[in-house]
């Protein structure tokens, strides 16, 4: 029996690995305790940068930071010329570093706190959208006698009619198209993990099955959704989920070119600016669209409501003489 009870029981800490785990210093357990990746190795070079341009030699010493080493460090990215939201996101690094401190009581308070950050547009984001006419000449720029060309233009529609991040779309398995309620759906898991279904699109479901027939893993549950169509260096590399950054270069930036929409700032992201752009336009419910797009916050959904930026609105086509 007791012999069982080992097999079932997970492993206990040692006296050393215990020892070890509580003197972890509160930096370093603030940057762990991160989720999400890209957060973390971003946190984690700001924090180093503030460390660096103050002379913090080691993390201790980072609690006797005031706040005027950060206006400091604030007017030091300012004569860099970084973007206001650069400066925001490396203030609100830092930010999350001291409340992490003084949650640990380890210092007496949030040296950012009081230290104001440049203005953000609220009114519109800085990615540019595409129009409808630009949107369907991208759909329909990929061939449709390829597998490349099929899986091109099941990735596009997915992004187009759906918002999502590119990490969404690389991530999704086959399992992943699910029925509810009679309507298919992708589970789709965003941002701090957190699941929401987006109900598919006709339009996009039509080439994504069409994908599916042609590359002939439909029956593939627990592999990905969307795959490499070669790999020099081993099949292996085949059955992979795609890398985020090739659905930018060799999709998104491929066909963009193709079609002179290599713009400054054309992105994957585009395209979920794009789909966000549309909805609202076509009067779907601002809520909703936050839902569908997995923002935390209504705010972040507006940056992508144009309705009272449209040219032809504008008094300017109003001015007879």
């Amino acid at each position: 029996m007791s012999a069982i009870a080992s097999v079932l029981q997970p492993k206990a800490l040692s006296a050393a690995e215990f020892s070890a785990l509580a003197n972890v210093l509160p930096e370093v357990e603030w940057l762990a305790n991160l989720t999400n990746e890209k957060t973390r190795r971003a946190y984690r070079y700001d924090a180093l940068e503030f460390a660096s341009f103050v002379g913090v030699q080691s993390p201790e010493a980072l609690r006797t930071v005031g706040r005027a080493h950060v206006i400091a460090w604030r007017k030091s990215l300012e004569q860099r010329r970084l973007s206001a939201a650069s400066i925001r996101r490396k203030l609100s690094a830092l930010s999350s570093l001291f409340d992490y401190l003084c949650e640990k009581n380890a210092v007496a308070g949030n040296p950012v706190d009081g230290v104001k950050r440049p203005i953000a547009n609220a009114n519109e984001g800085s990615t540019p959208a595409l129009g409808d006419v630009q949107a369907r000449l991208l759909l329909d720029s990929p061939p449709q006698d390829t597998l490349k060309g099929a899986r091109d233009r099941a990735i596009l529609a997915t992004l187009l009619y759906h918002g999502l991040r590119r990490e969404e779309l690389c991530r999704l398995v086959v399992k992943d198209l699910q029925e509810r309620e009679g309507i298919l759906h992708f589970r789709v898991v965003g941002k701090r993990d957190k699941v929401r279904y987006v109900p598919v699109h006709p339009a996009a479901m039509r080439l994504v099955e069409r994908y599916l027939v042609f590359s002939g893993h439909g029956l593939d549950v627990n592999g990905p959704l969307f795959r490499p169509v070669q790999n020099r260096r081993s099949s292996e590399g085949l059955y992979r989920h795609l890398d985020p950054s090739s659905v930018y270069r060799n999709v998104v930036k491929h066909y963009g070119k193709r079609l002179g929409l290599n713009w400054n700032g054309l992105c994957v992201h585009s395209l979920r600016a794009t789909a966000a752009t549309n909805a609202l336009t076509h009067e779907a419910d601002i809520a909703k669209v936050q839902e569908w797009l997995g923002h935390a916050n209504v705010s972040t959904t507006r940056l992508y409501d144009r309705r009272k930026t449209r040219p032809e609105e504008s008094p300017t086509f109003r001015v007879r003489y």
